[in-house]
């Protein structure tokens, strides 16, 4: 469920997210919401549902009385699983924290925190609105009134050195529940970083210098028993999120609200569906003909193996090529993945998984680029 409001636009970010300096009309997206959940019942009947994520934009800006009415909703479309996992995305300011409990109460059972520095300064740069206090006692609030929590920090920032990463990171794994999210920054095309980084006014860490940073990471999080599950992403044993598991595993998920992204099976097709990314056209779209979707394309065997590949390499336990053969009947030449074990880049988890290494997991867009360029019919 895609919430694509902000409070305000962070330079770095290239997500589907829009500040409206007049208010929202949270009851025109709820509608309008509700009524494109009704269109996805009818697109993908007969299914469980096994977990919900309200990502965005931001949201925690809308009521807990708007969140529980979707989880109603997609309650009566489809079966809720026993235990299902329902994560929010929030803000850590001091507003958006005191409404956990009323999120807790209408059926959310894990929160996302966007903290990303644990530094005023840092935080200013990022143009976040909240101050480290405000962070540390969302935090707080989100260990008491939930089971499960995370949150997110940003790394290899502007000026960035790696004792004030190594002091940061040790902080935050001080205070961290069972899930932590840990982003190197990229320089996203369209972003006002981006624009910097163009003229020389923002140098991030690159080649080396972003290596030592990663490797950094994940000695630290090792020790203190966060490994990482995925590239960015660390958990205890069995605290995974679940639903963003079935990103990587490529299983079927539906793409609700303004610029969401699907991938759905009809009629024996997986099919890549998005959404109209402007929010208000998006509603005008669903008013007019109970959906917003801007594409529904059904993907062949090839694209669905390049897309399993891209994912599944991006988990720790790796990928497992007789189910990809299964689903898509491809699986890469066994002489191209002998040569990648020969090279350090990949390894085999038994007789039919691989997964990166340390190694390959830096340089992970050319060791599933080369994959890619090896896949044949099974």
């Amino acid at each position: 469920m895609h919430w694509p409001f902000c409070a305000s636009k962070c330079p770095y970010c290239d997500f589907n997210s829009h500040v409206r300096a007049g208010g929202i009309d949270e009851a025109r997206f709820l509608a309008a919401l509700l009524r494109e959940l009704e269109h996805w019942a009818a697109l993908a009947p007969g299914r469980r549902v096994g977990s919900i994520f309200f990502g965005g934009g931001t949201p925690s800006l809308m009521s807990p009385a708007t969140v529980g009415a979707l989880i109603n909703a997609i309650a009566r479309h489809w079966p809720l699983e026993a235990g299902a996992e329902i994560t929010l995305e929030a803000n850590p300011s001091s507003v958006e924290a005191a409404r956990f409990r009323g999120y807790r109460t209408v059926g959310v059972n894990r929160v996302s925190l966007g903290v990303q520095s644990l530094d005023d300064g840092v935080l200013r740069a990022l143009g976040r609105l909240h101050t480290v206090d405000e962070a540390l006692a969302a935090i707080a609030v989100a260990r008491d009134t939930f089971d499960r929590f995370s949150f997110d920090l940003i790394y290899a920032r502007p000026g960035q050195t790696l004792e004030a990463w190594r002091q940061e990171l040790g902080r935050a794994l001080g205070i961290a529940g069972a899930h932590l999210s840990l982003y190197q920054l990229t320089v996203e095309p369209g972003t006002p970083f981006a624009a910097l980084h163009a003229r020389g006014k923002l140098k991030v860490p690159d080649g080396e210098a972003a290596g030592a940073f990663y490797d950094l990471t994940q000695e630290m999080t090792e020790r203190a028993g966060l490994p990482p599950y995925e590239i960015s992403n660390h958990a205890a044993a069995g605290e995974e999120c679940r639903h963003n598991l079935l990103y990587w595993r490529y299983g079927e998920y539906a793409g609700v609200g303004p610029g969401a992204h699907g991938r759905v099976v009809v009629d024996g097709a997986r099919r890549a569906t998005t959404t109209e990314r402007h929010p208000e056209r998006w509603a005008t779209l669903v008013e007019s003909r109970s959906h917003g979707l801007a594409e529904v394309v059904p993907l062949t065997s090839a694209e669905e193996a390049d897309e399993a590949l891209l994912m599944g390499l991006r988990l720790a336990e790796g990928l497992d090529l007789d189910r990809l053969a299964a689903l898509t009947g491809f699986a890469p030449r066994e002489s191209a993945v002998a040569e990648l074990v020969r090279s350090g880049l990949i390894e085999r988890h038994d007789a039919n998984g691989i997964a990166a290494t340390a190694s390959g997991r830096i340089v992970l867009d050319q060791l599933v680029l080369r994959l890619s360029s090896a896949l044949a019919v099974a």
